[in-house]
């Protein structure tokens, strides 16, 4: 038995770490100007806001870039998970495997967070700066990024099973990853929106994000209450949408 739990152990890992080599540092390595991209597509929404609000949103700005950093990675799985599946045919192989849709979706979503690795970097060394966190906080931090990372995960894969083309696959990656990060105020506080319009940014998940990541920074005061219901939101959005993803993306062909 204890032989048989090695074996698996090890037959695990392994898959996770092709899909670390498959789907990032092979790209990183040959492609050195993905990491260019990497970098800039969270950084230059914060260095907007910096300019725009003459340095004083600045703090929000890269807890903003760790949001959309986490969120657009968890996208991205769908049009890398389209591109193997529709141009190499990976699904296909991994189907008639015994590796099952969970243990490929885990692998794939540790390759995201390894292709982000060099904006994280960055934006923690701007964190050590500008943003006061204590331990709670920073623990408050990482979850509500955690979270955020299997929302968009759990998008991501769905969509990938229903994608045939890789140009639609960006096409859906940058049009969710524009109305979940960039258009919610991810990169500011909320109370900067009106308030007649206040109340649609709280149809994205991004925005409780935001104001636990504000408020675990002491930018954006949150009663007990409001934290708390925050969090319950995106604990509650994350599990739907991994039922949906669980029921509802076609993992075998029928």
């Amino acid at each position: 038995m204890p032989t048989e739990k090695v074996s698996t152990q090890r037959s695990l890992f392994s898959q996770i770490l092709a899909s670390i080599l498959v789907n990032s540092i092979y790209e990183m390595s040959n492609f050195p100007i993905v990491l260019i991209n990497t970098v800039l597509s969270p950084l230059s929404f914060l260095v907007v806001i910096v300019f725009v609000s003459h340095g004083s949103l600045t703090g929000q700005a890269v807890a903003g870039g760790f949001i959309m950093s986490m969120f657009s990675a968890g996208v991205g799985l769908q049009g890398d998970l389209s591109h193997l599946k529709n141009d190499f045919k990976l699904q296909d192989m991994v189907v008639s495997s015994p590796t099952n849709w969970q243990t490929y979706m885990f692998g794939m979503a540790i390759s995201e967070i390894v292709y982000s690795f060099p904006a994280l970097i960055v934006l923690v060394i701007l964190a050590y700066y500008y943003m006061p966190l204590t331990f709670l906080g920073a623990l408050s931090l990482l979850g509500v990024l955690l979270l955020m990372f299997l929302t968009s995960v759990a998008i991501g894969f769905t969509l990938s099973t229903f994608s045939t083309d890789i140009v639609q696959s960006f096409a859906f990656s940058r049009l969710i990853s524009t109305l979940f990060s960039t258009i919610p105020p991810v990169y500011y506080p909320i109370t900067y929106i009106p308030l007649p319009y206040r109340y649609l940014a709280y149809l994205s998940p991004t925005t409780y994000a935001a104001e636990l990541a504000q408020n675990a920074a002491g930018y954006l005061p949150l009663t007990l209450s409001a934290a708390a219901l925050d969090w319950a939101i995106l604990i509650v959005v994350t599990t739907a949408l991994f039922f949906v993803a669980k029921g509802k993306s076609r993992w075998r062909e029928t």
